[in-house]
């Protein structure tokens, strides 16, 4: 069996990988090597189920639950289990509260305890919540790491000249183009940045919640930490907005006045592939897989969703199938 796979961001390497465990001859096509057209490349990175449940399904938790030990098995070394700390200001208590209707796996933590996580925040918030099994990876450190192991198993990637007839199989995994072809499918734009300042350090990801803007921050080492990030109902694929770069901004500040200081290194936005329930689905018509709609949980649900389609390609059923209701 051949199988073609288009599409290289998390979706497409992610079922490339598991394809080829199992002895499947993949190929990966993808015009954009550089990653610059994938929505991946500007993740955060965080496998987070317990706190992405605050706002999504739990079908997200169930698929996300085992997502740090499915990168660990990936890429050993890369996951970082130092779990998530969702903070608040004094008069964002209510935030907080409500943030922990919603979710589960976690514990209050109180001045002391949060000092004792984050030194640097010391007196800085007096409550918080602390998700204590949940971990993270560098999203651009796993893509290039990923494709590094795919080439090494032999696994081709080309940019174009890639007729479908000479593949017994094709998995779509081209996310945000699919928009206007495949049924529901609508763009989420997500815009982020990176600063760089050595006046602060964080071990893990910290949840800075608000009423109209909740950000996170996220440590990526060496004084570099990503910022992110907005959820717009929108296409628009353009640069980042001044209001988004400011919230942004004014979020990081309100976490910690060091980041005032901070080099801007980068910033970006994205369009994040969703469907109405903002789960993904893998479907098949004729010999065409296809993986969409990861919305904002990329790197937590793709190594599950990847296994599904691996299962869904070798059992060569013809049925379409949405994955939520597999």
């Amino acid at each position: 069996m051949r199988v073609l796979v288009k599409g290289a961001g998390v979706a497409g390497l992610t079922v490339a990988h598991e394809l080829a465990v199992r002895g499947v001859d993949v190929t990966v096509l993808d015009p954009h090597a550089n990653f610059d057209q994938a929505a991946s490349w500007l993740a955060g990175g965080m496998l987070a189920p317990w706190c992405e449940r605050e706002s999504a399904d739990e079908a997200v938790l169930k698929r996300g639950l085992d997502a740090a030990d499915r990168w660990e098995a990936i890429l050993p070394g890369q996951v970082v289990r130092n779990g998530t700390l969702v903070l608040a200001s004094t008069r964002d208590q209510n935030e907080l509260k409500r943030f922990a209707t919603r979710t589960t796996g976690y514990r209050w933590v109180d001045e002391s305890e949060i000092a004792v996580l984050e030194p640097a925040l010391i007196g800085r918030f007096r409550h918080g919540l602390f998700f204590a099994d949940e971990a993270h990876l560098d999203p651009r450190r796993a893509l290039l790491g990923l494709t590094a192991q795919l080439r090494a198993k032999g696994i081709a990637f080309v940019a174009a000249d890639a007729s479908e007839d000479d593949f017994s199989e094709i998995v779509d995994c081209t996310g945000a183009a699919r928009i206007g072809q495949a049924h529901d499918l609508r763009g989420v734009r997500g815009e982020m940045l990176y600063l760089q300042t050595e006046e602060i350090a964080l071990a893990r990801p910290v949840r800075l919640l608000h009423p109209r803007v909740p950000v996170y921050i996220v440590p990526r080492g060496g004084g570099l930490f990503m910022v992110g990030a907005t959820m717009i109902e929108t296409d628009f694929d353009g640069p980042i907005t001044a209001r988004s770069l400011m919230e942004l901004l004014n979020a990081a500040y309100a976490l910690h006045p060091a980041f005032a200081e901070a080099t801007v290194i980068e910033t970006g936005a994205g369009i994040r592939p969703a469907f109405p329930d903002n789960f993904p689905r893998v479907t098949r018509e004729g010999k065409t897989t296809a993986l969409n709609g990861l919305y904002r949980h990329g790197f937590l649900l793709a190594p599950a969703m990847a296994v599904e389609v691996a299962d869904l390609v070798l059992s060569g059923q013809s049925d379409q199938r949405s994955s939520k209701c597999a």
